[in-house]
């Protein structure tokens, strides 16, 4: 074959290789746009994961409110720390009464019941419990009945000036009577069956 003829056929050759390889080029571009496209929402997503998980200062479980019809009540949570910081609680607001964080103490021989001196402190990586005869959030003065079933809204506030709200459903419970300490006000009578707060009551165990 001469070299004229030889050349004919190559050059369409060369042409169809070329087309071929460049297909092969394309292909591979398009899988690792593909492929950085598909990493892109999953890369972006974790700011507003880990976001939305911070919305939430504590991981609020089992929050629920002593029933009651008026004067002073409790209530009580479970507050889950999970992050590496140490958590301090400074106080709490409800719109059906003023609140107080309070402890349990022993005084005069009997455990009464107090404002607890700089805040509740959920340490890193653990849990608090907020429960009768314990440490718990004292509503002081009932602006209306809490009644067994009733959704009651809680903003805790933190050291740091941040603010977490939770909702908490109250329940009818007579067990853990506290007194309490020497000028810290007089609780008004609960009606007969309902939880309350006897300032000459010595603390009794749940049942």
């Amino acid at each position: 074959m001469s070299s004229a003829t030889f050349g004919r056929f190559a050059r369409p050759a060369v042409l169809l290789t070329g087309v071929l390889l460049a297909g092969l080029i394309a292909g591979c571009g398009s899988s690792d746009d593909d492929s950085t496209a598909a990493s892109g929402p999953s890369a972006t997503a974790s700011p507003s994961a880990t976001q939305a998980a911070a919305e939430g200062v504590l991981t609020v479980q089992d929050p629920w409110v002593k029933a009651a019809d008026s004067g002073m009540t409790g209530a009580f949570v479970t507050l889950v720390n999970n992050t590496d910081t140490d958590v301090t609680i400074t106080g709490a607001t409800s719109s059906v009464s003023p609140m107080e964080v309070h402890e349990m103490t022993m005084r005069d021989g009997q455990m009464v019941m107090q404002a607890k001196e700089g805040g509740v402190v959920v340490k890193a990586r653990s849990e608090y419990r907020l429960e009768p005869g314990g440490d718990h959030l004292m509503l002081m003065n009932l602006a209306q009945p809490v009644r067994a079933g009733d959704e009651v809204s809680f903003t805790l506030t933190f050291a740091d000036g941040r603010t977490q709200t939770f909702t908490a459903v109250a329940k009818p419970f007579t067990g853990a009577q506290e007194s309490y300490a020497p000028g810290h006000g007089e609780p008004s009578h609960a009606p007969h069956g309902a939880p309350s707060h006897a300032p000459s009551a010595s603390h009794s165990p749940a049942p």
